[in-house]
C-alpha cells in the first residue's frame, strides 16, 4: 500500500505537467536499490522508458514463425538426409510467412531442431540439428540432467523436427539527453516524506526533465517522471548519463547483516519451511509433466517428499496424505537394507505393504542424495505414484475380492532400479512380468518409473543448490528446526484437546476402536487402537504405515499454522496398534482396500474421538475397469462432514485422498468409455445446524466389453453425524445393461460389462453437525 500519494505541478511557459508521486512503505516500493542490495549488486541501470519498458520491449521484439513436422526415423547417418529435407521445407515455409509480414530477407535467421527420444519411450527432448554424434551428445546430456541415468544400447528416434524463423527487429535510435551539462547538483522541485530503512526521511523530489547530464542525486531522494517514480535509497547515488539513462550506484558500504547461522530464527524458519515444500512441489511438477499414465499425469495420484539422513519426513508437497504419512517408513526400510552399500546414482523401488508400503499399486521410488563428491549421503527424496496396473486378479489392481496380497499384483521389496546411473531395465521388466498375476502393461509401468526417477533427480538437484547457497550446516540445522516447530505446534493443539474414544463400525463387520488420552504433564497424547478388529479375511486390512499416516494427517489438520506436514508432528504422540489387528496385519493378508478405505475410516474415527467434526463420505469409491490392453482407476468424491461453524462441501475428495478426476475429454480419448453424467447427489448430506456435504452420481457407459470393479464403503452403514446432526446417506452401485436391466452391486464387487452397459455410482454424503435450529 502507498504510504503517501502526492501531486506536484511543474510549469514550463504555458504548459503545466502534473506528476503523481507514490512513496511506498516496506519492501514493495523500494524499487531497484533494495532489489540490488538483496542480490549483492552495486550498480543499477534505469532506462528513460523504465515505467513502460515491457510494452516498449514488445514493440522491439523479434518477429517469429514456428513450424513442426513428425518424422519418426532412427537417428542414423543415412537418415540425416530425411531430417535435412524436412527441416529445409519447414525453414522455407516459416521464412515465407515472415516475408509476407514485411520482414526483409536480410534480417531473417533460422534455428533448426530435432526432437529425440529413446526407442520405446514417449518423452522427447529437443536438441539443435547437427551431426549424429553432436545430437547424441546433446541428447544424452539433457537426458541425464532430467532423469539421472542413460539407457545404454537403446536406439534414438527422431520423433519430429522443428524450425523457428526470426525476423530481427529494427531498433530505433534512442533519444539522448540534453546537451546542457549540469554542475552535478540539481535543485529539487519539492520535498516528500519517505519511510525506508526502518525510519522516516524528508526526501527531495526531482523532476526528470529538469535534470541535466552529469547531475548527481544522493539518497534518500525521489525522481519523478511522467510514467515512473524512482526511489534513491540512502547510501545510493543517481547520475544522469549522456544517453539520458540514469545509473544508480551504491556509494556507501552496505551494512553487514549477520550470518544466517544454525540457531533458529523465526524469519529464516519460514523461509526454509517454504523452501523444503517448494522442492517437493517442483518434484511433483516434473513427475506430472514426464509421466505417461492417465492415473499419474491427469489424476495426479502421486506424492513427492524430502527426507533427512535417517529417513524422517521433512517436507512434502500438498499431494496425497495417505502416501506422505507412510512414505518415511519405506525410506527407512531401504536405508536399513542397504546400509553401507549405497552408491551415487543408485535408485531403489518398492511397494511392499509390510515394509512401509500402503498397497501394491502405490509404487515408491527412493533416491539417496549424495554430496558433490559422491561419498556421503546428505538426504533422501521419494516419489510414490499409484500405477494404473501392477497385476493381480482384476485389471487395475484393485480387486474387490482378494484374500491374499499375491492376488493384488506384483510385490516389490527393496529392488535396485538404477545402478550407478544405469537403468536396470531388463531386470525391472522381468520383475513386473513375474509371479502368478503379473502386470498387464509393463511398458506403462516403465514409463511412469522413469518419470518418478526424473522427479527424484529434480529434488536432488534443488537440495544440492540449497546446500551450495546456505551451507550444509545451516540446511541440516533448519531440517531439525522445521520438525521442532511442527512438534511444538502439535503440542499447543494437544493442550486444548480432551480425552475421547470412538467405535467405528464398517460395512464388512470390522470395527475400529480408538481411545485418545491427553497427557498434560508432557503435553503429549496417547492414541490407542486396542479393541480394533483382528486381521480380516477380506482386503480391508491396513498396514501400520497407513494407520500412522492417518494419525499424522489428523493432528496436522488441527494446527492452524502454515507448517509442512513432517515427522515432527508425530513426536508428541504415542500410537498403540495391536499386532495382528486389521490395522497391523501379518503377511500375506490382503491390503488393497486398507489404504484407500480403512484409512478414511481411521481418520473419521479419530475425528469422532476428538469431537471435532462429523464423518466425511468415508470412502474413496474406487472404480476400476480394463482388460489386457488398457486399465483405468479413479477415486470418486463424496460429501465432507460438517463441524462447529462450517458446513460440509459437496463432491470433494476428503481426508486421505487428494486426487483429481480425469478430464472427460482425456478419459474418452484414452479409453473406450463415454462419461454420460457427473452430478451432485442433492440431499445426500446429513442435516444439522451445519449441513453435511452432498455426494455425487457418476455414470460411465462402456463402448467395449471389459471387466469393471468397485471397491467402496458406507453402502450399508451411513457416515455419522455429530452433536445432534444427522448421518449422511449411504452410497449405491449398480449397472444398467444396454437392454434396460439393472444389476445391483455390493459395496465391493466386480462385473463383466458389455458395449452399451452403464456403470452408475452414487457416493455417500457427509454427516451434519449440531441440532437444526427451529
Amino acid at each position: 500500500m502507498a504510504e503517501a500519494i502526492k501531486k506536484i505541478s511543474v510549469q514550463r511557459g504555458h504548459d503545466v505537467t502534473e506528476y503523481t508521486l507514490c512513496c511506498f512503505g516496506g519492501a514493495a516500493g523500494q524499487h531497484a536499490c533494495l532489489v540490488a542490495d538483496a542480490l549483492g549488486m552495486t550498480r543499477v541501470f534505469i532506462h528513460p522508458l523504465a515505467g513502460v519498458l515491457s510494452a516498449y520491449g514488445m514493440g522491439l521484439a523479434d518477429t517469429t514463425a514456428m513450424r513442426e513436422e513428425a518424422v519418426e526415423v532412427r537417428l542414423e547417418p543415412d537418415k540425416l538426409g530425411v531430417l535435412e529435407g524436412a527441416l529445409e521445407n519447414l525453414s522455407q515455409s516459416a521464412q515465407e510467412e515472415l516475408i509476407a509480414q514485411g520482414v526483409p530477407q536480410a534480417r531473417l535467421s533460422v534455428v533448426r531442431r530435432v526432437h529425440l527420444r529413446y526407442d520405446g519411450t514417449d518423452s522427447a527432448l529437443i536438441v539443435n540439428f547437427g551431426s549424429v554424434a553432436e545430437m547424441t551428445r546433446s541428447f544424452e546430456a539433457a537426458y541425464r540432467k532430467r532423469y539421472s541415468f542413460l539407457m545404454a544400447g537403446r536406439a534414438l528416434i527422431a520423433e519430429s523436427v522443428s524450425v523457428e524463423a526470426f525476423g530481427a527487429a529494427v531498433v530505433p535510435v534512442e533519444p539522448t539527453g540534453s546537451d546542457t551539462r549540469g554542475d552535478g547538483a540539481a535543485a529539487p522541485a519539492d520535498w516528500a516524506r519517505v519511510h525506508t530503512g526502518g525510519r522516516a526521511h524528508r526526501a527531495p523530489v526531482f523532476v526528470r526533465e529538469r535534470l541535466a547530464v552529469g547531475d548527481r542525486i544522493s539518497g534518500p531522494a525521489i525522481i519523478a517522471e511522467k510514467n515512473a517514480t524512482t526511489v534513491v535509497e540512502p547510501g545510493w547515488q543517481a547520475e544522469v548519463k549522456r544517453s539520458n539513462h540514469i545509473v544508480l550506484e551504491r556509494v556507501e558500504a552496505r551494512p553487514q547483516g549477520r550470518a544466517i547461522g544454525t540457531r533458529v530464527d523465526p524469519v529464516m524458519l519460514e523461509v526454509f519451511n517454504n523452501l523444503y515444500m517448494s522442492i517437493a512441489e517442483q518434484m511433483g511438477l516434473r513427475l506430472a509433466n514426464t509421466a505417461y499414465s492417465v492415473n499419474i499425469k491427469e489424476r495426479l495420484d502421486f506424492s513427492c517428499a524430502v527426507f533427512d539422513q535417517q529417513g524422517n519426513l521433512i517436507a512434502n508437497a500438498p499431494h496425497m496424505p495417505v502416501h506422505l504419512g507412510s512414505m518415511g517408513e519405506s525410506v527407512r526400510v531401504v536405508i536399513g537394507a542397504n546400509r553401507g552399500r549405497m552408491k551415487a546414482g543408485n535408485v531403489y523401488v518398492l511397494n511392499a505393504p509390510y515394509n512401509g508400503g500402503t498397497h501394491l499399486p502405490d509404487v515408491t521410488v527412493i533416491t539417496p542424495v549424495f554430496d558433490d563428491a559422491g561419498k556421503e549421503i546428505l538426504f533422501y527424496v521419494g516419489s510414490r505414484g499409484h500405477h494404473a496396473d501392477i497385476g493381480g486378479i482384476t485389471p487395475g489392481s484393485m480387486p474387490p475380492r482378494s484374500k491374499v496380497v499375491e492376488e493384488e499384483g506384483v510385490l516389490i521389496d527393496n529392488f535396485l532400479l538404477v545402478e550407478e546411473g544405469r537403468l536396470r531395465e531388463a531386470e525391472t521388466i522381468a520383475l513386473f512380468s513375474s509371479g502368478r498375476y503379473p502386470a498387464r502393461n509393463v511398458r506403462q509401468n516403465m514409463a511412469d518409473l522413469r518419470a518418478m526417477i526424473a522427479a527424484n533427480e529434480k529434488g536432488s538437484q534443488e537440495l544440492r543448490r540449497m546446500v551450495a547457497h546456505f551451507g550444509l550446516d545451516v540446511v541440516y540445522a533448519y531440517m531439525g528446526h522445521v520438525q521442532d516447530n511442527a512438534e511444538e505446534a502439535v503440542r499447543r493443539v494437544i493442550g486444548v484437546l480432551k480425552d475421547g474414544d470412538f467405535s467405528y463400525a464398517m460395512d464388512n463387520g470390522g470395527v475400529i476402536r480408538v481411545k485418545i488420552t491427553i497427557r498434560r504433564d508432557t503435553r503429549g497424547a496417547t492414541i490407542d487402537f486396542t479393541g480394533t478388529s483382528s486381521q480380516l479375511p477380506d482386503n480391508f486390512n491396513a498396514p501400520a504405515a497407513v494407520c500412522m499416516a492417518a494419525v499424522l494427517y489428523v493432528f496436522r489438520t488441527l494446527v492452524d499454522d502454515e507448517i509442512p506436514m513432517n515427522a515432527g508432528c508425530l513426536k508428541p504422540l504415542e500410537v498403540i496398534i495391536p499386532e495382528g489387528s486389521m490395522l497391523k496385519p501379518r503377511y500375506p493378508a490382503a491390503v488393497v482396500a486398507g489404504n484407500v478405505e480403512t484409512s478414511q475410516c481411521v481418520t473419521d474415527a479419530l475425528y469422532g474421538a476428538l469431537g471435532v467434526m462429523a464423518a466425511s463420505c468415508g470412502t474413496m469409491n474406487n472404480f476400476t475397469f480394463g482388460d489386457d490392453r488398457v486399465q483405468y482407476y479413479e477415486t470418486i468424491a463424496g460429501g465432507s462432514g460438517a463441524g462447529e461453524g462450517f458446513e460440509g462441501a459437496d463432491v470433494v475428495q476428503t481426508h486421505m485422498t487428494n486426487s483429481r478426476l480425469t478430464d472427460p475429454e482425456v478419459l474418452e480419448w484414452r479409453f473406450p468409455v463415454l462419461l454420460e453424467s457427473f452430478e451432485i447427489r442433492r440431499g445426500s448430506g446429513g442435516s444439522g445446524r451445519w449441513r453435511g456435504g452432498d455426494g455425487a452420481i457418476r455414470r460411465v457407459r462402456f463402448l467395449e466389453p471389459m471387466t469393471a470393479a468397485i471397491l467402496s464403503g458406507h453402502r450399508r452403514i451411513a457416515p455419522y453425524g455429530m452433536a445432534g446432526g444427522s448421518s449422511g446417506k449411504t452410497g449405491r452401485n449398480w449397472v444398467c445393461r444396454a437392454d434396460g436391466r439393472v444389476v445391483e452391486l455390493e459395496a465391493c464387487d466386480q462385473i463383466q460389462v458389455n458395449s452399451g452397459d452403464s456403470f452408475v455410482i452414487e457416493t455417500p454424503g457427509g454427516g451434519g453437525y449440531g441440532r437444526p435450529s427451529t
